[in-house]
């Protein structure tokens, strides 16, 4: 019997997990991950306490499961996006924490440089010259703005406020990366990253598949600390062996959303997933070319395994699971498994709406400035209405981005593959195929991006022979199926919603 070791390194959690020939799990362990909040809008994780964390899981997951390191096959490695540390590349040592996509430490520097002459310079050029060329590469320039979950402007404010970094930088001294490329620099010491994680940065152009050299020159970072670039699959090295014991080799690097279209079986351009864990990610398989959006969705590469490129268009909201287990924390929620019956409890808000916006607005609405709240309380509001409420604005927000993928894709959608831990929420996910008139498949496993880095893994170490191999090994728990006369109910309701967004955009 041979053994895949596949890790998921999350914002929140952190998971490992070895399975067997047939993808199932064997022996897994979880541990949490502690966000450190320094300040207002800063989110950040210590990189100490979070190899810790990294090194209990696997070896916990080793000493339960009886196995010998030496019979693992290989390891698949998915990690959270956009997170990034800069460290010394002789000593190891950091400059700082991670900074997390949650962070909003830059969010002046992104409204500043959105509204530049520099900026604004940029998206004329690209539309002259998208009409001349008819390029999707310059009608995405067209418009092009910077992200507060993407790195670039972080990466400026950490250069400009870090002590002794950007001199560091300048002597060759730095290293730069996410938490996949500083994990591997860990488990290897190659300071290298894959496609997919680079794609999210938005330091690196997914259209000519090299760090963007446009926003090297504008923002003037250095190109030597960024990490080479290389497939989500093949050889990344082995673990040092006085780690877990042996040299175990690492097959698959890949960002989680990637890995989780992977795992979910959606090869084919067209194929639909929803992530639905920390936030919302709603991603299409898009093909061999970058999708080109006006509404703010992100082209990014799913994966490059020799010749092969796989594109993903994909919107996001940033706050989901995390909505939820404050409203735990502050006694809305008295148990997070039973807030499907208690919104069932009831037959509707009794006009309550929720604004998920703890980290703004993200697309179509792109305000980062937007506020979190509740509209509508009345004397007749019971607890029952604020849980629904807050449940189904999860839901609104993915009808917004569903919306987008309509409008700015030629695919015909018939059913939509989900995972992360919100997904076993059986309201959220009947109202999920209501709303968008789709089947919604939920699996048996939860865990896609486990899963994903396991297949890509596998696939290079021959455990399995192809991906038509793997599509029979995913399993479905069940099918939700759209309500018609639901679907009518919630226009409405949607479009109470809507307003609701109005009265709390650019609060901030």
């Amino acid at each position: 019997m041979k053994y895949i070791g596949a890790l998921d390194v999350g914002t929140t959690t952190v998971r490992f997990h070895i399975l067997n020939e047939k993808a199932d799990t064997v022996a897994s362990s979880m541990e949490k991950v502690h966000l450190i909040y320094p300040e207002f809008g800063f989110v950040e994780i210590d990189p100490d306490d979070l190899w810790r964390i990294i090194v209990k899981v696997i070896k916990d997951t080793l000493d339960h499961s009886g196995i010998d390191p030496k019979n693992i096959a290989c390891i698949g490695i998915s990690s959270q996006r956009a997170s990034f540390i800069n460290w010394n590349i002789k000593t190891g040592k950091y400059y700082h924490k991670f900074i997390t996509w949650k962070d909003q430490r830059a969010a002046a520097l992104v409204e500043e440089w959105n509204q530049s002459i520099t900026m604004k310079g940029l998206r004329i050029g690209a539309g002259l010259l998208y009409t001349i060329t008819r390029k999707k590469r310059f009608l995405a320039g067209k418009e092009l703005k910077f992200m507060n979950e993407q790195i670039s402007l972080k990466l400026i404010w950490a250069l400009e406020n870090i002590p002794g970094l950007r001199e560091a930088a300048h002597n060759g001294e730095v290293a730069f990366g996410c938490v996949d490329c500083w994990l591997l620099y860990k488990l290897t010491g190659r300071h290298v990253t894959d496609a997919s994680s680079a794609s999210a940065t938005g330091i690196f152009d997914p259209f000519t598949m090299e760090w963007a050299n446009w926003a090297l020159s504008i923002l003037k970072l250095p190109r030597n600390i960024f990490p080479e670039v290389i497939d989500t699959a093949g050889n990344f090295g082995v673990t040092f062996e006085n780690i877990f014991g042996a040299e175990i080799p690492i097959y698959c690097s890949m960002a989680d959303q990637a890995a989780s279209l992977f795992g979910s079986g959606c090869f084919k351009p067209g194929d639909l997933k929803i992530t639905m864990g920390t936030g919302t990610f709603v991603n299409v398989n898009t093909g061999q070319e970058p999708h080109a959006s006006v509404a703010g969705l992100y082209p990014v590469v799913g994966w490059r395994i020799g010749k092969e490129i796989v594109y993903i268009a994909e919107g996001s909201s940033s706050d989901t699971g995390i909505l939820i287990e404050w409203a735990k924390s502050i006694g809305i929620i008295d148990n997070i498994s039973e807030t499907s019956d208690v919104a069932n409890s009831v037959s509707n808000t009794d006009g309550v709406y929720f604004v998920p916006a703890f980290s703004g607005l993200q697309a179509p609405i792109n305000d980062y400035k937007a506020a979190t709240g509740f509209f509508g309380l009345k004397p007749t509001t019971r607890k029952e209405h604020i849980v629904r409420s807050l449940l189904e604005s999860l839901i609104f927000r993915i009808h917004l981005l569903y919306d987008c993928l309509c409008k700015e894709t030629s695919f015909t959608y018939r059913n939509i593959k989900v995972d992360g831990g919100v997904t076993k929420n059986d309201f959220v996910m009947q109202l999920l195929a209501d709303s968008t008139g789709l089947q919604v498949d939920r699996p048996v496993s939860i865990e896609m991006s486990i899963l994903g880095v396991a297949f890509l893994a596998g696939l290079q170490c021959r455990i399995w022979k192809n991906r038509e191999e793997l599509l029979k090994l995913r399993q479905t728990n069940r099918i939700f199926e759209p309500n018609k006369e639901s679907q009518l109910s919630y226009q409405y309701a949607l479009h109470q919603w809507k307003r609701a967004v109005e009265r709390f955009k650019c609060w901030y």
